[in-house]
């Protein structure tokens, strides 16, 4: 199956100062890339409110499809515009708009936004260097001036403390971490700088729909968990249909992109572990 996998994609290194950047993807994934900058060029000076809707809506439809990152044993830039997971899909449809923004909308500045985006500090050193957790994700992204947490202008949020280590409590459910200690120890001293940080603002799920008129179009969307040593189950975007605050994510009961028929309230009130959610806003 691996065989078959590489047999379909290439692997382009590319260099940015003395470091190579190692990068999977297709032939098609380039071919969508050239056929995004076709659809959203009318939209190019729009607000960034309308570039994030239009590029999202561009992915309607598009295959779910978990562990997309994970088709090398190395850690490389993986690039798929084909199909995706929950965060893929967020990190995707970020990176494309900041693209979309710069003074160069080649491919080269999407692999960069990408990384920069999905890796601590944009450096691609081995597993550890990507923001596995969406808090983490969140705190490194918010250093950088890309995203910030809004869920404390709302009224009724708070902070959640709980202790993060899902990763390091699941060894064996990650091939990256079941054989490799050294690994291992990496994620426990992520998760340990994580816990040291006071924890993270939040919307109380009970607490969703008095503020939902408040909530942005097309803010990043994170779920929330009470499950032991993880922060968040799933991401997508906000978006408001007939005065409803409904959400764009990449689905996993639907196997595909779409507009939740739910609000973000009743989806969440229909997730026993949801106790709430993140609210964060992209530039």
């Amino acid at each position: 199956m691996k065989r078959f996998i590489s047999s379909l994609l290439s692997i382009l290194f590319i260099t940015y100062a003395s470091a190579q950047l190692r990068v999977f993807q297709t032939d098609e994934d380039k071919k969508i890339f050239e056929q995004y900058l076709s659809y959203i060029a009318p939209y190019k000076d729009a607000s960034d409110e309308t570039v994030l809707e239009k590029t999202a809506l561009f992915f309607l439809g598009k295959p779910y499809v978990a562990h997309t990152l994970e088709v090398t044993d190395k850690e490389m830039l993986i690039v798929n515009l084909r199909e995706f997971d929950c965060m893929t899909f967020v990190e995707t449809v970020f990176a494309l708009v900041r693209t979309v923004r710069a003074d160069n909308p080649t491919f080269d500045t999407y692999l960069d936004n990408l990384r920069n985006i999905r890796y601590r500090n944009g450096e691609i050193t081995d597993y550890s260097s990507r923001l596995h957790y969406i808090a983490d994700w969140i705190y490194e992204n918010e250093k950088n001036g890309f995203v910030k947490n809004i869920s404390s202008e709302f009224s009724g949020h708070r902070i959640e403390t709980k202790a993060i280590h899902f990763m390091s409590n699941n060894q064996q459910a990650y091939k990256q971490l079941k054989n490799d200690d050294a690994m291992l120890e990496k994620i426990v001293k992520i998760e340990s700088n994580i816990n040291q940080r006071g924890g993270f603002a939040f919307i109380p799920k009970e607490q969703i729909t008095n503020v939902a008129t408040q909530i942005p179009n097309m803010v990043v969307v994170a779920f929330t968990t009470s499950i032991n040593g993880l922060d968040v189950t799933h991401v997508g975007f906000t978006f408001w249909k007939n005065d409803r605050l409904k959400f764009i994510h990449a689905s996993t009961s639907s196997n595909k992109v779409i507009i939740d028929e739910r609000t973000i309230a009743e989806y969440c009130n229909a997730q026993r572990s949801c106790t709430g959610v993140m609210i964060v806003k992209v530039y």
